[in-house]
């Protein structure tokens, strides 16, 4: 196992920052949400390791990717700290903890199609904490307790970057309709705190994830307010509110494609929901996870569902597979090497990518039974790495290293956004 440095010039002002200067960016949360305040403070900081989980790293690692990984470009010129990073088609998006999203040419190469449109900047100067896109709608997850929804009107490669006006923001949920529907009938109203009730459709605390169904019907939204909540794509009706989920702030929510809800907490527990199926047809807890000893911040599921993969402020990722009667999860290992909080996850074919507090990311690969190789540390980051995206590279871009040249194998594009408010893209070479 090596380290691979990024060999470009950091532009950012910010030269050289400490991660635990980084908790000072939350202190713009409203009073109610003190409690998660704390809980997504501390998740920058590292807990103790989980040494009752056996290590699915081997001691030598091979480093045979290492001469054919190279940082390929840096994003700077953002003015605040990166925390979600969204792929759709050929452009990247992004978004900022001043409410900032932003949208890319994915492929920072190609120098003629070199593009940066802030999408939305003045609606909402809420922390943007996640962003998924279907068809020609955009939806944001935000700090302010909403979610938006934006209508893409263009989305070829021909946008410039002095034409902004090919988004509008269409719908925040939930929206008017949803919420007078629910005004004047007391079964509508839940308690959020003492002394103080709104109706079941509002996120009442940041929210903080953004999943669709596999079939492309339905939007989930985790929140700080422990609640998980299932929308309707198609008018943006809020279908069902699954209140007290968790003890805690739930930080991410996974989806299968057999419909099975995976949900991360504050609480240290990651909870497994399937809808029922019936006149009811609402979302009920089938099993409890529980070997993480620290807040539990990102999940993210294997290409076939079978695997799922969660990282917690105990440095470790466990890897939990399902057993011989393919119902249940039970724990495979760890992925150790982290120094600090893993903040983010995604899989990529059969890579998993992990972002941490101690500013790295690494590329993980399954070997032979159940172990796992470190193939490459990516260091060049300033500040904790908060979200991480991944896609096969286009075998036709430019680069300054081609892939061909090593034999068979497969290029891939890493993607990182960090609190040091930069993007540094990856080039990936496994073979």
């Amino acid at each position: 196992m090596g380290k691979i440095p990024c060999p470009l010039p950091f532009q950012s002002k910010q030269k050289s920052i400490n991660s635990d200067q980084f908790h000072p960016i939350y202190s713009d949360l409203s009073s109610s949400s003190s409690l998660s305040l704390s809980r997504s403070s501390s998740s920058l900081y590292s807990q103790p390791s989980l040494p009752s989980v056996p290590s699915l790293t081997p001691l030598s690692t091979h480093s045979e990717l290492l001469s054919n990984t190279f940082c390929a470009s840096t994003f700077t010129g953002l003015s605040s700290s990166v925390f979600c990073l969204s792929l759709a088609g050929k452009h990247l998006y992004t978004g900022t903890s001043n409410g900032e999203i932003r949208l890319r040419n994915k492929d920072p190469l190609n120098q003629e199609k070199n593009y940066s449109i802030v999408v939305a900047q003045k609606q909402s100067k809420s922390s943007v904490k996640s962003i998924v896109i279907f068809g020609d709608k955009l939806f944001t997850a935000h700090q302010d307790h909403k979610i938006r929804v934006w209508k893409i009107d263009n989305h070829d490669d021909d946008i410039e970057a002095s034409n902004q006006n090919y988004y509008k923001c269409i719908a925040t949920l939930p929206t008017l309709n949803d919420r007078c529907m629910r005004l004047f009938s007391a079964k509508n109203y839940v308690e959020v705190r003492r002394h103080k009730k709104c109706t079941w459709v509002h996120h009442v605390d940041t929210v903080s994830a953004l999943a669709i169904s596999s079939d492309n019907s339905l939007l989930y939204s985790a929140s700080w307010d422990r609640t998980f909540k299932i929308w309707r794509i198609s008018d943006f009706k809020c279908l069902e509110s699954v209140w007290n989920a968790h003890d805690d702030a739930i930080n991410a929510i996974a989806l299968s494609k057999n419909g099975y809800v995976y949900t991360g907490s504050a609480d240290m527990k990651i909870k497994i929901w399937k809808k029922e199926q019936g006149e009811k047809s609402i979302h009920t807890l089938i099993a409890t996870l529980e070997k993480h000893k620290s807040s539990v911040n990102a999940l993210a599921l294997s290409t076939d569902d079978s695997v799922l993969y969660s990282g917690a402020c105990d440095r470790s990722i466990i890897v939990w597979e399902k057993d011989s009667g393919g119902d249940k999860m039970v724990v495979s290992g760890a992925l150790r090497g982290h120094t600090k909080a893993i903040l983010c996850l995604c899989v990529v074919d059969d890579l998993v990518v992990s972002g941490s507090a101690d500013k790295t990311v690494r590329i993980w690969k399954k070997g032979i039974g159940k172990s796992y190789s470190c193939l490459a540390v990516l260091e060049g980051h300033n500040g904790p790495v908060k979200c991480l995206t991944a896609s096969f590279s286009n075998s036709n871009s430019n680069s300054n290293s081609n892939s061909n040249d090593f034999g068979c194998g497969n290029s891939y594009v890493v993607y990182s956004g960090s609190l040091d408010c930069d993007i540094k893209v990856w080039k990936i070479w496994v073979p």
